[in-house]
């Protein structure tokens, strides 16, 4: 199977900006799609940035980082898309916001383009719905931060074709990840085994069981994770972690999938986690 040469995003904020830059870093040319140019600036800041950290690093020399950049182009017009084989979607994880630029995507672009969401938990049927192309429609969802982890879930929906399949397995492998198959169910793998888990670290935090120090030592020093349930919370947000809870609870009507009471005040006060400087720790400027 020939390899994929020119890829879209759709959505320039912290997954879309991760998925750019691993695709460029790979050799591919990437249209990174928004329709306001603040969050365009904010993605190529940010690529710019990781780009320099591995120059440091000396994972790439100057040469490399630079060609890398050209191969990345920012644009606030649908119509700059023109020209990629695969699209990935990756805005916020609302099923009408997604539904509705699905619709437009697939109006916009060739009949042969192969249109992807990076949805954490919304099931991909819905999107290929919204299309003339439901054959041509799956999931791929990456990890955070992307440029780092090398998990990708493809996610099959019941009338996505094998052909679709192939490519989008390819093409993971072409970026140097590792893809790994699950049928279209909120959550898909990772999701719907790490989302209890959490929930019962947020619930055992908020029933004075233990303190999160210790909680999060106990899961560190027991059981051999790098990072603790409420560290692990704040460092993929809370505000994420409660859509994908609400989606899994929607779709399976079990309790370890609620989000917890105490959850649910702190994203309305905005204590989301690390990007917002305070979730169960606060953070200073470093993230740290």
């Amino acid at each position: 199977m020939a390899d994929v040469r020119e890829i879209g995003v759709v959505g320039a904020g912290f997954m879309g900006s991760g998925i750019a830059e691993s695709a460029a870093r790979a050799g591919l040319r990437v249209r990174v799609y928004e329709p306001s140019d603040a969050p365009l600036r904010l993605s190529k800041g940010r690529i710019e940035a990781s780009v320099e950290r591995a120059v440091r690093g000396g994972k790439m020399d100057e040469e490399q980082a630079a060609a890398l950049q050209e191969r990345i182009s920012f644009s606030s017009e649908l119509h700059s898309l023109h020209g990629s084989e695969l699209v990935i979607e990756a805005i916020v994880e609302d099923l009408d916001v997604k539904q509705a630029m699905f619709k437009l995507l697939d109006d916009a672009l060739d009949d042969s383009v192969i249109l992807a969401s990076n949805t954490s938990s919304i099931p991909i049927a819905g999107l290929a719905a919204a299309t003339h192309r439901p054959t041509r429609v799956l999931g791929l969802h990456f990890f955070s931060p992307v440029p780092v982890m090398k998990l990708v879930e493809i996610v099959v929906a019941l009338d996505t074709a094998d052909e679709t399949i192939a490519k989008g397995e390819a093409f993971v492998t072409q970026i140097g990840k590792r893809p790994i198959r699950t049928k279209d169910r909120s959550g898909f793998i990772v999701n719907m085994l790490l989302v209890p888990y959490l929930m019962a670290a947020v619930r055992m935090f908020e029933d004075g069981f233990a303190t999160r120090e210790d909680i999060d030592d106990g899961m560190k020093l027991g059981a051999g994770h790098p990072m603790g349930p409420l560290q692990l919370c704040d460092f993929i947000g809370l505000d994420v972690l409660y859509a994908v809870c609400d989606s899994l609870y929607e779709e399976f009507k079990r309790a370890e999938y609620a989000p917890p009471p105490l959850m649910k005040r702190m994203v309305a006060l905005g204590h989301l986690g690390r990007k917002t400087g305070r979730g169960f720790y606060e953070y200073g400027a470093n993230g740290r």
